[in-house]
């Protein structure tokens, strides 16, 4: 049984952390660390925990726990990570962007490994410290890595993506209001958007060639949780010599699968998978990718790299089950 610890535990990655370690075999939750709540019952904030957990927030850590979850904003985890100190044996897995990026991915005598599973599992196997991907980056780069392990990526990458509002996090602004969200569709951050870096990094990593644009459209949508891609480029091939190409990369998969039907987020919803779908139209690929964004695009996928460090079975908690009705 591994120990765990969580800080910022009052938001929604926390909240799915939470219900996950709680169903998993191997893990005992330790603290869970909230300067904002600290003394109040955890079940105060994540309300369907009434009766599944009975354990307060704490403004206090343990440092020697066996893994630490940082739930923390973008750009807060390093200044954490700065503030305390925890043993050497303890495995750290961030949910923020702090430490994607090459460039980045260093604090102190810590090299955080990027963990994509569907990417570099073995690194991550051998890994201390983790970057999570990002929700955006997870579901896109599933759509477009099979081309770059071939190299055939040979255009631009042109990407439509839709989130729902616990994308946005807990904290309120104008844009995540009922009334603001519900019956609506908005587009932000266009071309610019966060996650880009830790796409093109990937791509590069895979094929170094690579020079050309990612063109990424984020949207918001009006429902809660989910994020529906689609991803279209440059391919000579034929349908079934894409398909036969992404079912070879993904066919050692715990979670990504190819679909020979179309695809639609009622899936993937509280569910660890990425469902893919293809189709072919003149020379471009239209690739679609989703998956939910709290798991696979967070906390799930947390879970899965978490797995893979201990030596776990990579699915271990994570057999979950979409709400399809």
């Amino acid at each position: 049984m591994i120990e765990v610890g969580i800080i910022g535990g009052a938001g929604y990655t926390a909240g799915e952390l939470i219900r996950l370690l709680l169903n998993h075999p191997k893990t005992a939750i330790n603290f869970v660390y909230s300067t904002s709540n600290s003394g109040n019952q955890i079940y105060g904030v994540h309300q369907d925990l009434v009766g599944s957990l009975d354990m307060k927030f704490t403004d206090e850590i343990n440092p020697i726990v066996d893994v630490l979850f940082l739930c923390l904003g973008h750009g807060n985890s390093k200044e954490f990570l700065e503030k305390n100190q925890f043993s050497n044996r303890t495995k750290i897995i961030d949910l923020s962007n702090d430490f994607r990026l090459e460039n980045e991915k260093v604090i102190g005598d810590r090299s955080f490994v990027y963990g994509l599973p569907e990417l570099q599992k073995e690194a991550i196997q051998k890994a201390d410290y983790i970057a999570n991907p990002g929700c955006f980056a997870s579901a896109i780069q599933l759509a477009i890595l099979p081309l770059a392990k071939t190299n055939l990526i040979n255009g631009d990458i042109h990407v439509n993506a839709v989130t729902g509002a616990t994308g946005a996090g807990t904290s309120l602004s104008k844009t995540t209001h009922f009334t603001w969200r519900d019956n609506n569709f908005s587009h932000y951050k266009a071309f610019t958007h966060q996650h880009l870096g830790e796409i093109k990094q990937s791509i590069k990593q895979l094929q170094q060639s690579f020079s050309n644009e990612v063109y990424f459209m984020p949207n918001r949508g009006n429902f809660s949780r989910g994020i529906f891609t689609t991803v279209y480029t440059n391919f000579e091939g034929s349908l079934e010599e894409a398909k036969e190409l992404y079912k070879s990369f993904y066919k050692d998969s715990e979670f990504t699968f190819v679909s020979d039907d179309e695809v639609h987020l009622k899936q993937v919803v509280n569910t660890n998978k990425c469902l893919i779908h293809l189709h072919k139209y003149n020379n471009k690929l239209l690739i679609t990718s989703i998956i939910d964004n709290l798991l696979k695009g967070a906390s799930g996928q947390a879970i899965q790299n978490m797995n893979l460090i201990f030596g776990f079975a990579e699915a271990e908690g994570l057999k979950l089950k979409a709400n399809y009705f």
